[in-house]
């Protein structure tokens, strides 16, 4: 998606390769000049292979990450110099081939109507209204022709190898990312005019300065950059050597060359675009590029565009009035400012959706940890999770709240929770803030959430008026911007969390102090309690705990290669697994599932069957 400032002065344009060498070497064009250096296939296969072992370490020692980095990026940085010149690229800026591409889209059914490309100087390129549209009108339908998805990876000239390589199977992601790049490669490309409307360059940590990093240290995001950048760094060395060495690979228009720019450009282009969408036949999701519409910036709002079964075409309408010469804008979905960073490349101002995370766990050391465990089990919560602390009021979710409370309950409530008379009933109300277990309960609960909080706040090396002092400076880079208005959100989430964690304590201190009776409730009543923490009115016992850990499927692309690399093959060790236990929402598994967010990002997800003749709300995926 475009939302940030692309670099204008070096998109590409009409494809243009550059003269290569004999098979066995391949030329690399110095900056500053004609002259070359010859570097031979075997150098660089060297580098190739030195690079995947250190990326295949599963696991890095705590505080030791920077260090992991440092050294993947340093054989990165040596790689990239030795394939200097040999990337392809397009003649001419992207504007270019806008009206082409949007010939190309009217020639295949899709509306261009109401609407044209427009830079804009907040987010970059987007769509900006030609009339006046109202909210909820039908103004943009993209048809399937127009998609790249991974049934048109399969059957294109990567067919061959994806049929023989398990991680591409798994992965569809990566599929994308590859029939992108062989797509590029072919001047005769169905896909051309969307391809050379794409941005050269994007603004994900994968395209940060070592330095600019630098501005990410003590924030939630970089564990996760560092993951992104280490995944993709393996994925390169796994793949290059596939490329050279699988006899599938032989026709692939990447033999030739398939540097690690290239490699980078073609999973940011998947990471900000890709969507879910159903299937022709609409059993299952898979993965699409959706040309022209992911033209569209963000904003808060409601997802707005679904999947048309029985017109086959996706669909979108407006998320509210728009006049002529408005920027038309699409909601992403439930991201949090982290995700848009890390996947997207660009911080979002006034995030309703903004939030931190916080991973807390009973001890097993706990003399009460098995009947802590047990009523946990019975609300379905794990005994030890990754939550969410969010920008809104309260700062916490049902789910939050209901372990905070089983996490601070003396061994009587747990028996009234496990034996008492309305045992059941008591499970029910775990997460809904009007009726707390005991007034001690509460004042624990808040008085731990405080502390914890503040904890993490403890761990920047910044304080917030640092922080704002430094955006002030004109110089600073567009990455070192977003770095620091990210830490600074996160630190506002936590001051936020701790003011409301003491003012709750405060409150329910002053009611225990007073003697006040705790709330009564109904039992016929009880299995459709509003929860005034969320907006969910089903039993908290029902929900989905992940809706906490919506947007942190993101393109890593492969933690399940490092599981997988054996030398060539593409061999998986039985099935996929992710880090967190998440799948990185884009591979084609029978166990994908549709959170409500993330992926929350453009578009909306599907459900795992659907009939031809419903609409499906699809969304952006990471």
């Amino acid at each position: 998606m475009h939302s940030v400032q692309e670099k204008s002065g070096h998109d590409l344009g009409a494809l243009k390769r550059r003269t290569m060498g004999k098979k066995s070497r391949v030329k690399t064009q110095k900056s500053g000049g004609g002259a070359t250096a010859t570097v031979s296939t075997k150098e660089i296969m060297n580098l190739i292979t030195e690079l995947l072992q250190k990326c295949s370490n599963p696991s890095t020692a705590p505080g030791k990450e920077w260090e992991e980095y440092l050294q993947i990026r340093g054989l990165v940085e040596k790689i990239r110099k030795k394939q200097k010149g040999l990337s392809v690229v397009f003649d001419g800026n992207r504007e270019h081939h806008f009206a082409e591409l949007l010939q190309w889209a009217a020639d295949c059914g899709a509306s261009t109507e109401g609407f044209e490309i427009t830079y804009f100087p907040e987010e970059g390129y987007g769509l900006k209204a030609t009339k006046d549209i109202k909210a909820e009108e039908l103004f943009l339908w993209i048809p399937r022709k127009m998609l790249m998805t991974v049934e048109s990876a399969k059957n294109s000239v990567l067919g061959p190898v994806y049929t023989q390589d398990r991680i591409l199977q798994a992965m569809g992601n990566i599929t994308l990312a590859f029939h992108l790049l062989c797509e590029r490669l072919n001047p005769n490309s169905f896909w051309l005019p969307y391809i050379k409307t794409l941005p050269m360059e994007y603004h994900t940590p994968l395209y940060f300065e070592e330095e600019e990093v630098h501005y990410l240290q003590s924030t939630q995001a970089i564990h996760d950059v560092f993951s992104q950048y280490k995944n993709t760094a393996r994925q390169y060395a796994y793949f290059y050597k596939l490329i050279q060495t699988h006899p599938n690979a032989s026709k692939l228009p990447l033999k030739e060359s398939f540097t690690f720019d290239d490699y980078r450009w073609a999973v940011s282009s998947v990471m900000t675009r890709q969507n879910q969408i159903p299937t022709e036949d609409g059993s299952r999701v898979t993965l699409a590029l959706i040309p022209l519409w992911d033209m569209c910036n963000h904003t808060n709002g409601l997802i707005t565009t679904g999947y048309n079964l029985e017109d086959d075409r996706c669909e979108c309408v407006a998320l509210q009035d728009y006049k002529a010469e408005d920027q038309i804008y699409i909601f992403y979905g439930t991201r949090s400012n982290a995700e848009f960073v890390i996947h997207n490349g660009f911080f979002f101002n006034n995030n309703s959706h903004d939030r931190v995370k916080i991973k807390l766990g009973v001890s097993k050391s706990d003399r009460l940890y098995a009947m802590k465990a047990e009523v946990l089990a019975r609300a379905g919560i794990p005994t030890s999770s990754v939550f969410a602390l969010h920008c809104s009021e309260p700062p916490i979710s049902a789910q939050l709240l209901a372990f905070l409370r089983v996490f601070c309950m003396t061994e009587d409530e747990l028996k009234e929770h496990l034996v008492g008379e309305h045992a059941i009933d008591k499970i029910f109300t775990l997460g809904n803030s009007d009726f707390p277990v005991s007034w001690d309960n509460e004042i624990k609960l808040w008085t731990f959430l405080e502390t914890r909080a503040a904890l993490l706040l403890k761990t920047y090396k910044t304080t917030t008026e640092d922080d704002k002092s430094l955006l002030e400076k004109p110089e600073l880079s567009y990455h070192t911007k977003m770095a620091i208005q990210l830490r600074t959100a996160e630190k506002g989430i936590l001051e936020k969390a701790v003011k409301s964690a003491a003012t709750k304590r405060e409150h329910f201190t002053e009611l225990q102090d007073k003697g006040a009776p705790l709330p009564k409730y109904e039992e016929s009543n009880i299995a459709m309690l509003e929860n005034t923490v969320t907006d969910s009115k089903i039993p908290m016992v029902l929900r989905n705990l992940n809706s906490d850990e919506e947007g942190e499927q993101e393109l890593k692309l492969t933690e399940a290669l490092g599981e997988a690399i054996v030398g060539g093959g593409g061999i998986m060790n039985g099935e996929s697994t992710f880090p967190n236990g998440t799948d990185p929402k884009g591979h084609e598994s029978p166990k994908q599932e549709n959170d409500a967010k993330e992926t929350g990002d453009a578009k909306e997800t599907t459900s795992e069957k659907c009939e031809h003749t419903e609409t499906v709300e699809i969304e952006e995926q990471s």
